[in-house]
């Protein structure tokens, strides 16, 4: 789908449905793929687990390995890009270079992964709102009740123009950096704790110390929704450039963030110090190192941000999620109906609405089962997604590979096989190691995890069965001509 800039909905030339539009630059772009990262909530949640329970203090070297691995992906991901122009991200590419049953059995199982993530940042932002409150003085009221009320605003949004969610996010995502990022400037200005600036995560000894594999699964988790960048292709200003540039930029970004302020964290406590803060309070580590370096003021400022940082996760995960649905519909893989696109907003308006649908069957399914929100829905949604997001980029190196070694449309080694081939085997380790420790994930139970793999492979037959029981589902013959009417 080739985009011209329009604040409205394009049709097609016979006067057709209008499709989607919009002028995304890089930076807007980027803005959406960090605030899916939800770059704080890394931070307050993830690196403390990822010390205690991974390599410990050397844990911010895991981000560096994981964004080495990613970049390598990258290339292949972007140059292919430039030669495939629909907007479903893994599956178009996996298509491309696999053919359509393979292709429809990782869409289906992107829609599984990233519904999944959806209703866990759910729970966890239900649970992070009724804290706030009730430690403010409030009222205890049910944790569903708060995501229900934000998963109303987050659909309103998402029903309309992209553009406002750009902006919206952006202010939000300058809110979540901006006090980790005074955060780090305080830690390393007072040269970290008693025993100063760590330098564990230089050691190779230290980072292969503990639980490495733990560690990189952890650090792995914070980069999904990266690739979402070619989501947005039909609403960039200028998709051949720009989702290359905001892919590379999201990623290194990302990566620099995480690794930066993980070792600040650490260095707030000192290596072994910030190891016994990690698995003794790790939910509230980044909170008590913002007091002790910034003030109470800090502290209440993260509590408030964390806050701010789910619900750009939440919006993020919502367009892209939207995105998926709209493109698939128009690939015949889904009812024609969730293809269409907003004539005002130029949004998938009714793909946006089944996505809030979705949601709202997760929430009140965790609700009706007595779930809680952080422990279980948090934890075991976040799981499913983890597994589902790997192996759909292990998947994807691999139809890059397959697809510029069959069209030869691009010959240079680095770019088509070099780079792609080091991205897969970082991948597929990754991927083993996700599986492997799956029922760390998942509160230790191996019956859900195993479960949990149950589903994730039968999702991605079940978009194999669709494949075969619709012959023009995904078809390259199919997409092409949907291509020239717009």
């Amino acid at each position: 789908m080739t985009t011209t800039s329009s604040a409205a909905g394009r049709t097609t030339p016979d006067g057709g449905k209008p499709t989607l539009s919009g002028t995304l630059g890089p930076g807007a772009i980027v803005f959406m793929v960090v605030a899916a990262a939800a770059p704080l909530t890394v931070i307050a949640g993830t690196v403390p687990l990822g010390i205690a329970v991974g390599n410990g203090a050397a844990y911010p070297a895991s981000y560096v390995v994981c964004t080495v691995i990613l970049l390598l992906f990258a290339v292949g991901f972007t140059t292919m890009a430039k030669h495939v122009s629909g907007a479903g991200a893994f599956y178009t590419y996996i298509t491309q270079g696999l053919g359509r049953h393979t292709g429809l059995g990782s869409a289906f199982l992107a829609l599984l992964s990233y519904t999944a993530v959806q209703g866990a940042v759910y729970g966890y932002m239900g649970a992070a709102i009724n804290d706030f409150v009730t430690t403010h003085g409030g009222p205890e009221i049910p944790w569903y009740a708060y995501a229900i009320t934000v998963m109303a605003i987050v659909a309103t949004l998402g029903y309309r123009h992209i553009d406002l969610s750009g902006k919206i996010l952006g202010v939000l995502l300058i809110c979540e950096v901006g006090v980790v990022l005074v955060i780090d400037a305080a830690v390393i200005a007072r040269g970290g704790g008693d025993t100063g600036l760590s330098t564990a995560a230089l050691s190779p000894s230290q980072f292969f110390s503990g639980a490495p594999g733990i560690a990189l699964i952890f650090a792995i988790a914070g980069y999904i929704g990266f690739e979402a960048t070619a989501v947005f292709r039909d609403e960039a200003r200028d998709p051949a450039r720009t989702i290359p540039r905001a892919t590379y930029m999201a990623l290194i970004i990302i990566g620099v963030f995480y690794a930066v302020s993980s070792w600040a964290m650490v260095s707030a406590w000192g290596d072994d110090g910030a190891v016994a803060i990690a698995g003794e309070n790790p939910e509230g580590m980044i909170t008590e190192t913002a007091t002790l370096y910034i003030g109470a003021v800090g502290g209440d400022l993260v509590q408030i941000f964390l806050i701010s940082s789910l619900f750009a996760a939440l919006l993020a995960f919502h367009n892209v999620l939207s995105r998926y649905i709209f493109s698939l519909a128009n690939s015949s893989a889904l009812p024609a109906r969730c293809g269409r696109a907003h004539v005002k907003h130029s949004s998938p308006y009714i793909a946006s609405v089944v996505q809030t649908v979705s949601a709202l069957v997760l929430v009140i399914a965790s609700a009706l089962a007595g779930l809680d929100p952080v422990t279980e829905v948090f934890a075991w949604f976040a799981g499913v997604s983890s597994v589902g997001i790997v192996a759909l980029m292990t998947i994807t190196s691999v139809a890059v590979l397959v697809y510029f070694r069959r069209t030869h449309v691009d010959t240079r080694p680095w770019n088509t096989l070099v780079a792609p081939l080091l991205g897969l085997v970082g991948l597929a380790a990754l991927l083993f190691m996700t599986v492997v420790n799956l029922p760390l994930l998942v509160g230790g139970s191996t019956t859900l995890a195993a479960l949990i793999g149950v589903l994730l492979v039968g999702v991605f037959l079940g978009g194999i069965a669709v494949a075969v029981l619709r012959p023009h589902a995904a078809s390259t013959h199919n997409t092409e001509e949907k291509e020239a009417s717009r």
